[in-house]
C-alpha cells in the first residue's frame, strides 16, 4: 500500500462528519416569516433605490441601484416563495399570511 493512501478514509470521514456539524438550527416561526417575507417582496419584480444629497465636503451626489432576485427573474409566485422560504427554515408551515406591502 502507498503511503498516503492510508489516510484518505480517514480525510474523507473527518470531512464528512466537519460538514454534518454544519447544519443551522431551525428559525424561530417569526424570524423566518420576516425573512421570508423579504424574499417574497424581491420575487414581486425588480427593485430600486434612489439616492440624492449633498455633502460638506464632497458636494452633490447622486446614485441609483436596481436589484432583481432570481426568483423574480424566473417568475415565480412570491407567496410560493414565501411558504417555501419558511419550510426550508423551520420545518413547519408558515404561522400567519406573509405582509408583502
Amino acid at each position: 500500500m502507498r503511503r498516503g493512501a492510508a489516510t484518505r478514509p480517514i480525510l474523507a470521514i473527518a470531512a464528512a462528519a466537519a460538514l454534518a456539524g454544519c447544519t443551522l438550527p431551525p428559525v424561530s416561526p417569526e424570524r423566518a416569516a420576516v425573512q421570508c417575507e423579504e424574499r417574497a417582496r424581491e420575487a414581486m419584480g425588480p427593485r430600486s433605490r434612489i439616492a440624492v444629497g449633498a455633502s460638506s465636503e464632497d458636494g452633490p451626489f447622486a446614485s441609483v441601484q436596481i436589484s432583481v432576485s432570481a426568483d423574480a427573474l424566473a417568475g415565480r409566485d412570491p407567496l410560493e416563495v414565501y411558504e417555501t422560504c419558511v419550510i426550508d427554515k423551520t420545518g413547519a408551515p408558515p404561522i400567519r399570511p406573509p405582509d408583502l406591502s
